[in-house]
């Protein structure tokens, strides 16, 4: 395992409760002799110049916090770990704040290793010319905007028409996005190894509802189709990429970078961690009190 020299310690730059501990973890790394940088509130920017010639993020949140810092390290190829403070924490690799220390004493004596998983990046087609583009983690969602109307899509797959989705939205996820927004609008569970696309229609109306499983190497393209009335949007990662028209197209393709996470658990830990958070966790109300009639 290459030396740990440099790391970035990142907290949620919109959660404040998360810098105190950016902060310890900071001072604890310098302690150890390791160069560190520190941002407690922080976009893209502030980040990217630090980026090449770090060996290590820390992130400190939620899987939203892995998100972005999993966004913004992809393309200088850092690995993140991550600390989670957040709800479900599917991406973070130290269950709580509490324990941040032990982790880290494994991860300076080289006891980690790297996992990578599949991006995706989307681009966005008006008339004819390339609009923006964004990679994600996750998803990319097309969706209705803020009236509630069905959107017409039509669906390619690498050129050739699949089908006409009338939907209030469609899903088009990694494998590490099938654990999310694709999983509750009832989509399959993928493995993070694995290097498929994922389409799944969130609430179709007498059209395909079934959820999709593509090889790797696919292009997904969504056309608005010209019935559609209402507002329509793309989203990355839960971040808006832009607002679309009929006739305006949006391409989905593997990216050419892909996020790094250090995994201090075994490589199988991913199903052990999903059915941690899929079982039960909420205890049974008690009974109501039964009364003689």
């Amino acid at each position: 395992m290459t030396a740990i020299n440099r790391i970035g310690v990142l907290a949620h730059p919109t959660r404040p409760q998360t810098a105190p501990i950016a902060e310890d973890i900071s001072a604890s790394l310098q302690a150890h002799g390791v160069d560190t940088w520190l941002y407690t509130h922080w976009d893209a920017d502030d980040v990217k110049p630090h980026l090449q010639d770090t060996d290590m993020v820390i992130a400190i949140g939620g899987d939203g916090a892995m998100l972005r810092s999993a966004r913004v390290c992809a393309p200088y190829r850092v690995p993140v770990l991550g600390v989670n403070m957040g709800y479900l924490g599917f991406l973070t690799e130290i269950a709580s704040p509490d324990h941040w220390d032990v982790a880290l004493a494994d991860v300076l004596a080289g006891n980690f290793w790297v996992e990578q998983r599949m991006m995706i990046e989307t681009t966005v087609w008006k008339d004819g010319q390339s609009a923006v583009t964004g990679e994600g983690l996750n998803e990319t969602v097309i969706g209705r905007g803020s009236v509630t109307r069905l959107i017409r899509l039509n669906a390619y797959i690498d050129g050739g028409w699949i089908t006409t989705y009338s939907a209030d939205a469609l899903i088009i996820a990694t494998a590490t996005g099938s654990t999310a927004y694709a999983l509750a609008a009832g989509g399959p569970i993928l493995p993070p190894q694995m290097r498929n696309i994922l389409i799944v229609p969130v609430a179709p109306h007498l059209s395909l509802d079934r959820p999709i499983v593509l090889p790797e190497g696919v292009m997904v393209e969504v056309v608005v189709a010209p019935e559609t009335q209402g507002e329509t949007v793309v989203a990355v990662d839960g971040e808006q990429l832009a607002e679309i028209a009929p006739g305006d197209r949006v391409c989905v393709k593997m990216s050419d970078h892909v996020s790094r996470f250090v995994r201090l658990r075994e490589p199988t830990y991913f199903y052990r961690s999903l059915l941690d958070r899929m079982e039960p966790r909420i205890a049974a109300p008690p009974a109501p009190e039964r009364r003689q009639l």
